[in-house]
């Protein structure tokens, strides 16, 4: 970012300076006072088992320019009435200088993907401000703004982490462009354990974009007509639908690493080579290069630009292990991305056994059991040699799995998770297979592979 005076950086989010030289830099933000680096403002952020507040001194002895609270802390500090509606003022005084295409994108998956895509696919039109990482809560996605430079274009992600959120980003961002990637169960025990709930939740973007703008939405999702009533905006759809506007023609994987996939749009067709597999990732593709067009770029400018997408670790990641092959898809999980990467699993062309690691899906409040029940329909029609489960309701993956003609005997379940059980199933693993690592953060399944070669 580029550095700014904590004087100005206070007067755009309607702060008062204690104890601070208005002229002193800030050149980063931390948010753990584990993070801090010198020259960081430090954000006070009052968590369910840690209060921010505490450690101002800390972080102040470990060189933080100051800390933003909002209560006087020891230490040089910007003190606010709220600290999230300062962060907002802060991002909504630096958005209104902004006269380009913003992009917001949110979903239940593919959010990050997606984001970066689309970032890819802009490429022609100049430099592009985005989310960096999964930057996307009230605390993280205000300070992307901090970045803004010469850019002519911004892609913002969004999370959901209850009704109100999303509208309360769009509030700050506000997007012109409103892409909704599907609406699926994640995070459904935050919005009344209802697909409904996390309906009207990714809506409020839709709701927040002005009556010139666009809303991009999946057309084979289940809620595309309540989608588009609640739209503020025309609406675009992507998907492998007739109707679709950027229509998903053709998929096919390069390996473990790489797909090449054909886009229909504008009445071209093109193709594109992606640096992922998954016709989910496809599809997530089309939605990119739908929102790109929209926003200035060429069809064919934006095909080539989707090939230059970095995605993010943790996310069907390849890695090598003992011979064999791990797909490392650890950073969450829901049913529907779960599934999906199931599917991703079976179509590859393997040399070995494909495997499965799964690990429960949480915060799916009352759809735990037919959340992972779905999971345990997709298993069993699909050409997986063995499957290691752990964690509670895994129980339903391997019951619906068994009822619809998986083999008993290839399911290993643990009701609890041992990391060391799940790193003694990959030490069996053999050359050629391809094993498929998927479960919540914060499982933390991906610790199996340390001191795996």
């Amino acid at each position: 970012m580029r550095p700014v005076t904590v004087e100005d950086f206070a007067s755009a989010c309607g702060g008062s300076l204690v104890g601070v030289a208005p002229y002193q830099l800030i050149t980063g933000f931390a948010l753990d006072s584990r993070d801090v680096e010198i020259g960081d403002l430090f954000l006070a952020i009052k968590g369910d088992r840690h209060d921010g507040h505490d450690f101002a001194a800390q972080v102040v002895a470990m060189g933080a320019t100051a800390v933003m609270a909002e209560r006087p802390v020891p230490g040089p500090h910007i003190l606010v009435e709220n600290l999230v509606d300062a962060l907002a003022r802060f991002a909504l005084t630096k958005r209104r200088t902004f006269s380009g295409p913003v992009i917001g994108i949110t979903g239940s998956n593919g959010k990050t993907s997606t984001k970066e895509f689309t970032a890819a696919a802009l490429a022609s039109l100049g430099k592009v401000l985005k989310s960096p990482a999964n930057k996307n809560t009230e605390y993280t996605s205000p300070l992307v703004w901090a970045n803004l430079r010469k850019q002519k274009v911004a892609v913002i992600e969004m999370a959901m982490r209850g009704l109100g959120q999303i509208a309360h980003l769009a509030s700050f961002t506000e997007p012109t462009i409103g892409v909704v990637t599907c609406v699926g169960t994640a995070h459904i025990e935050k919005v009344g354990g209802s697909r409904e709930g996390i309906m009207r939740a990714k809506a409020e973007l839709l709701e927040a974009l002005p009556n010139t703008g666009t809303a991009i939405v999946w057309r084979e999702d289940d809620f595309w007509s309540e989608l588009c009533d609640r739209s503020a905006a025309p609406t675009l759809s992507f998907g492998f639908s007739q109707e679709a506007d950027c229509r998903v023609v053709g998929y096919r994987s390069l390996g473990l690493e790489s797909s090449v996939v054909r886009l229909s749009l504008d009445g071209r067709v093109v193709e594109s080579k992606l640096p992922a597999i998954g016709r989910h990732q496809a599809l997530n593709a089309s939605a990119a290069m739908l929102a790109a067009h929209v926003a200035g770029a060429s069809v064919e400018a934006a095909a080539e630009g989707l090939q230059d997408a970095h995605l993010p670790p943790m996310r069907l990641e390849v890695l090598a292990v003992n011979g064999a092959t791990i797909l490392l898809d650890t950073y969450n999980a829901s049913p529907d991305s779960t599934v999906a990467a199931i599917q991703t699993l079976s179509e590859l062309t393997v040399g070995g056994r494909r495997l499965a690691v799964l690990g429960e899906m949480r915060e799916l409040g009352e759809f735990a059991e037919s959340g992972h029940r779905m999971v345990g329909k997709a298993l069993a029609t699909a050409p997986v040699d063995r499957v290691f489960l752990t964690g509670g309701p895994t129980r339903f993956i391997a019951d619906e799995a068994t009822m619809a003609g998986y083999p008993s005997q290839n399911i290993t379940s643990e009701e609890e998770l041992d990391i060391e059980h799940v790193r003694r199933f990959l030490g069996e693993l053999q050359e050629g297979d391809v094993v498929l690592i998927k479960g919540s953060r914060a499982l933390g399944l991906e610790r199996a592979l340390e001191g795996l070669q």
